[in-house]
C-alpha cells in the first residue's frame, strides 16, 4: 500500500512539474490562423515532395522567377534555372529531405507572404549504411500573388 501511495504522490508530482515547465504558446502560433499555418505547412510538402521526387516542373511552379537562394555551404544563387538545374543533376534520385516534426513556425507578412522557419535533414540514398540525421535551420519566404503562392527567398543553414 505504501509503495500504492508513494508512485501515486510520485506522479502528482510529476504532473504538477511538467506543467509548470510547459512554455507559453509562441506567439507566432498567436499571430496566425490554423488555416493560414496548415496552408504553408502544406506548401512545405508540395515542394519538397516534388524536390524528393524530381518532378521539376512542380518546383519550377512554386519557385518565383526571382528567387534567391543563400546556402550555408554552397553560397548565393540568384537563379532559379540555375537552381533547378542544380536539383536536376545533384539531387535527383540521390538525396530526399526529411522535416523535423513540429519545427515549423509561420510568420504572416501583411502585404506580401510568409517567412516559414524549420528544421529538415537530407539523407544521401547512395549511402548503403544510411547515417542519422542531422536536422538544420532553413528560412523560407514565400509570396502570395493573387491565389499563387511561390518561393523567393531560401537560406539553407547547416
Amino acid at each position: 500500500m505504501k509503495k500504492v501511495i508513494f508512485c501515486y504522490l510520485l506522479s502528482i508530482v510529476c504532473i504538477s512539474t511538467k506543467s509548470l515547465a510547459q512554455p507559453a504558446t509562441p506567439a507566432y502560433e498567436s499571430k496566425v490562423t490554423t488555416a493560414f499555418y496548415n496552408n504553408i505547412v502544406t506548401l512545405d510538402s508540395l515542394f519538397f515532395d516534388a524536390y524528393n521526387h524530381c518532378q521539376l516542373n512542380i518546383m519550377d511552379s512554386l519557385l518565383s522567377d526571382d528567387l534567391e537562394f543563400y546556402h550555408d555551404k554552397g553560397g548565393f544563387s540568384d537563379s532559379k534555372k540555375q537552381t533547378l538545374e542544380a536539383t536536376r543533376k545533384n539531387i535527383c534520385g540521390k538525396v530526399t529531405r526529411e522535416l523535423l516534426k513540429c519545427s515549423i513556425e509561420v510568420y504572416e507578412i501583411k502585404d506580401y507572404g510568409a517567412i516559414q522557419i524549420g528544421f529538415h535533414g537530407f539523407h544521401n540514398n547512395q549511402e548503403k549504411e544510411p547515417a542519422s540525421t542531422h536536422f538544420s535551420k532553413f528560412v523560407h519566404i514565400w509570396r502570395k500573388t493573387g491565389n499563387q503562392w511561390q518561393l523567393t527567398r531560401i537560406i539553407s543553414l547547416h
